[in-house]
């Protein structure tokens, strides 16, 4: 997949990717079910055309320069939604510079000066896309300033449990720490990424030593809680149990929460490496305890816990 790099306004010509395109315009923040639905009736209508299938994103999120502060923190920042698109087949994702001179585009600019330029053959965008200054563009508007140049193709929503799936409703699973609703939602385990830093030895002492993760993109962090996870590290891809909050039993007055893993049979000394860690399903919330001996004894038990889930995964997947 090639990724193209676009600022408003495109030349009116001259463009080395002027060629007839299909494509898929959206936010796309978690590449989740209702995303994929759009995504792929488009990678479906440009092998019909015999045409590329390409993706119109936005960087920053529109909602980050709108000032939204949710959404300082996404589900997917760039170069993990990057990864997903390519996993769907797409040929091309254009990456349009969301400034705040371009939020002021206007619809009617947006579709002269951007889609008329990348010639495009067909549009897909989800029922509920607008675009322009203020959102004033919506899909029965593309459709009109389309003026039968290209055409117009609006997908319905797409529900799970009579509920529309949406990334908003994601990041509040998130938060909730409903982790297993989340992923099934995102069609894919909920993933963070980032660097093992040094953190305090602590698990090192009492027996569960931990990877210290230090994320490397704004991800949306999920509840304070214990989680069974899947570390992607060098190549490998190892099972663990992962705190992510404030260590109560330990520390007073941490605000920002930590992430901690404890790899199963793993020893080796991992500072400093990028590591992918996936989130599979919540064990319990964090809570501060009396002592270090019965922290040690929960620890162990949700490491066994944690074991089990992943052992279920592993059959189901060979089944």
């Amino acid at each position: 997949m090639e990724t193209v790099q676009l600022s408003y306004p495109l030349p009116q010509d001259g463009r080395p990717d002027d060629s007839a395109k299909v494509l898929a315009i959206g936010d796309f923040d978690g590449v989740h079910l209702g995303h994929r639905e759009v995504i792929q009736r488009a990678v479906e209508r440009g092998a019909e055309l015999q045409l590329p299938a390409a993706i119109m994103t936005f960087h920053p999120h529109p909602r980050q320069v709108l000032g939204m502060d949710k959404y300082t923190k996404l589900l997917t920042p760039l170069a993990a939604k990057q990864e997903l698109l390519r996993q769907l087949q797409v040929d091309t994702t254009y990456v349009v510079d969301f400034s705040e001179s371009f939020m002021r585009v206007t619809p009617e600019q947006f579709v002269e000066h951007m889609l008329v330029p990348m010639k495009v053959s067909t549009v897909f965008v989800g029922f509920d896309f607008t675009f322009g200054y203020k959102g004033a563009g919506t899909p029965d508007t593309l459709c009109d300033l389309a003026k039968g140049r290209f055409a117009v193709e609006v997908v319905r929503p797409f529900h799970r449990n009579g509920e529309k799936v949406s990334s908003t409703l994601i990041r509040e699973c998130l938060l909730r720490g409903d982790i297993a609703e989340a992923n099934a939602l995102l069609a894919r385990p909920y993933r963070l990424e980032g660097t093992v830093v040094h953190g305090d030895g602590r698990g090192r002492t009492i027996g569960f030593p931990t990877a210290n993760l230090e994320v490397s993109q704004p991800y949306v962090i999920p509840a304070n809680g214990v989680y069974a996870v899947q570390v992607t590290v060098g190549g490998r891809k190892v099972g663990g149990v992962m705190n992510v909050g404030v260590k109560p039993t330990f520390v007073t007055g941490l605000t920002q929460p930590a992430l901690e893993a404890h790899l199963f049979d793993f020893h080796e000394t991992i500072y400093g490496e990028d590591v992918q860690v996936e989130l599979l399903a919540f064990i319990r919330e964090e809570r501060r305890f009396a002592s270090v001996q019965e922290l040690i004894s929960q620890i162990g038990q949700d490491a066994d816990q944690a074991r089990s889930i992943l052992a279920a995964r592993k059959t189901i997947q060979n089944s």
